[in-house]
């Protein structure tokens, strides 16, 4: 199955603070359609690799909501006539990756990483609006994220006593 990862770079910033952006996030998505087994011969999906303002400018636009966040997935899944499979686009902002990493006290590699992965899951169709689907789908994530070697991003808000579905209301 070979997977096309097209890059836009709309912060200069990625490429300073994490030299192999491009690699590391294609590894992730990677994973992520390898995990899910998708069937199609040739896939394409699209990482903008942006800042707050960009997202914010997003998740206003086509989320009504008025403030930045971490990942932004748009699926498309279309069939070029060339036979492959446009899976969307995920849009992933620095400023607050970084700011969720420090504060998790993750390193900023795993922290995107995992956005990554969330992001193409969602572009496959998997959603944490219920809770039972958060629990899934986070279950799919940390399965993802230990073949990439990156510790379960639930672990701490588990071992806080918390519900990690509810891990948009505690910043993760």
């Amino acid at each position: 199955m070979p997977l096309d990862v097209v890059f836009s770079v709309e912060n200069e910033n990625w490429d300073e603070k994490l030299p192999g952006v491009e690699i590391i996030a294609a590894r992730a998505a990677e994973a992520a359609i390898e995990r899910l087994a998708v069937p199609d011969d040739h896939l394409e999906l699209s990482i903008v690799l942006a800042d707050d303002a960009f997202l914010r400018d997003l998740n206003l636009r086509y989320g009504n909501k008025d403030a930045a966040t971490n990942v932004l997935s748009f699926s498309q899944d279309n069939v070029t006539p060339g036979g492959i499979r446009l899976l969307g686009d995920i849009a992933i902002s620095i400023d607050t990756v970084m700011k969720e990493a420090e504060q998790q006290e993750k390193t900023f590699e795993h922290h995107l990483t995992h956005m990554v992965v969330h992001g193409t899951l969602h572009l496959l169709g998997e959603d944490h609006e219920e809770k039972t689907e958060a629990e899934a789908m986070e279950q799919l994530e940390r399965e993802i994220l230990a073949t990439l070697s990156v510790p379960d991003p639930y672990a701490e808000i588990r071992s806080a006593g918390l519900d990690p579905s509810r891990k948009q209301e505690i910043g993760a």
